[in-house]
């Protein structure tokens, strides 16, 4: 066997294979025990027929190109094996030349796991934030623990701001009810902008029984292609008012909001929690920092198989999210100008699928230099905090003695490992 290997870019390869007389002699023998066992000879069994028997009612091309198939794959392995070729899919074959019993020669061509050349991530840029707590962050939280222990009383007089109300409304688009318009006994807090600007600044002063019509625009920028900007009018009755009546902020709060005995100790609490919140998001944005400056001064090839197979995880994933907000992938496109899915794959989605591809391969190769492991502890630890999310659901647990969830638990343990000992290279 006679090979060339040319590297056709840095994340493709093409293998030019010669097989000599020997070589496809040795594959014409496994084709032919490999056909033998479904030919029929009257006095055999199926299966039972000797190969020799067997072989002269084999039909000659249905052997010709099992033969071929047989030497392709044989040498395809063995050359890729001894040459260290990591192959990130099923190669592309073309036949150029095959002589029977005499030679073939044949190319090979695929994409592989690119050699990643990591710039100096010793020496990276750490920007350090303060953490700063404002008491107005302290306050918006207290403010939010009081409508939770706020009491609700029911009145009779004109909505103001604050009531909680509940009402019915139906709305219209040039006189035509619109999907997602209509509701009933719907609860609606008068400020608490849930509703598009002027609904509930219109509910105000009106009663309990009072039917009453707001004409109002839907905001340009709304996430409905059919009603953004559009001129639209709903009818609405009050049918119950309550004024929300907010407790004082004093000691006696402190005592219901938790295990406080002052206001004082409440305040301290909160600030101890926003500031760990704080921490963690400032220590999240120096990790995707460090990550984003090592793959710009590295050199990182990307594969577009592995490119097209992030991009169709991040379409799922989006899709699925949309899901959740009542919208399709539709709606999103032609809210956000994009001409087709297509155009939105091919820019948006494709971008964001190379960046992740591209700290995929550098932070493998630097867990490789820096010889960075996770123990069968580590593993065990983090698969329990999976296993922890899912309760007691023995179903959902299963899916944790499976080889490919455990696998991919620990390559996301190993990339955390790696993108903590980037933070602590630089940080030094």
């Amino acid at each position: 066997m006679k090979t060339s290997i040319k590297n056709i870019s840095d994340t493709k390869v093409m293998v030019t294979i010669l097989l000599d007389a020997e070589s496809l002699a040795i594959a014409s023998q496994v084709a032919t025990a490999k056909l033998a066992r479904d030919v029929k000879v009257p006095g055999f069994r199926k299966g039972k027929t000797p190969v020799a028997v067997a072989a002269r009612n084999i039909d000659p091309n249905e052997l010709q190109e099992q033969t071929i198939n047989d030497a392709i794959s044989k040498a395809v392995a063995e050359v890729f094996t001894e040459n260290k070729i990591q192959a990130l899919d099923r190669p592309t074959v073309e036949v150029k030349k095959f002589v029977p019993g005499e030679m073939l020669e044949f190319t090979a061509e695929a994409e592989v796991l690119p050699i990643v050349k990591l710039g100096n991530y010793k020496k990276l840029k750490v920007k350090t934030e303060k953490v700063e707590v404002k008491e107005s962050e302290i306050d918006d939280i207290i403010g939010r623990m009081r409508t939770g222990f706020a009491e609700k009383k029911s009145v009779t007089r004109p909505a103001i701001l604050g009531d909680e109300t509940v009402i019915d409304f139906v709305g219209k688009k040039d006189g035509v009810a619109f999907d997602g318009g209509t509701g009933r006994d719907y609860s609606l807090t008068l400020g608490s902008n849930q509703f598009i600007p002027g609904f509930e600044s219109g509910v105000i002063g009106h009663k309990i029984g009072e039917t009453f019509d707001l004409d109002l625009v839907f905001p340009a920028d709304y996430n409905s292609p059919e009603l953004k900007g559009q001129k639209v009018t709903f009818t609405n009755t009050i049918k119950s008012i309550k004024e929300v009546v907010l407790p004082e902020v004093d000691d006696a709060f402190a005592v219901k909001a938790g295990p406080f005995k002052t206001v004082s100790e409440l305040k301290a609490d909160i600030k101890r929690e926003l500031t760990s919140q704080k921490e963690r998001e400032i220590n999240d944005k120096l990790k995707d920092d460090l990550v984003k400056q090592l793959v710009e001064i590295s050199h990182v090839p990307t594969p577009e198989i592995l490119i097209t197979d992030q991009a169709k995880s991040i379409e799922q994933d989006f899709i699925n999210n949309l899901m959740y907000q009542s919208l399709t992938i539709e709606q999103y496109l032609q809210n956000k100008g994009f001409e087709s899915k297509e155009k939105w794959l091919e820019t948006e989605v494709k971008d964001i699928a190379t960046k992740r591809v591209q700290a995929g391969l550098a932070l493998a190769e630097l867990s490789k230099i820096e010889k960075i492991t996770a123990t069968n502890e580590e593993l065990e630890a983090h698969v329990d905090l999976f296993r922890q999310q899912y309760g007691k659901n023995p179903e959902a647990l299963k899916q944790f003695e499976q080889p490919e969830v455990r696998r991919d638990i620990a390559n996301r343990l190993l990339t955390e490992k790696t993108v903590d000992r980037l933070v602590e290279l630089n940080k030094k």
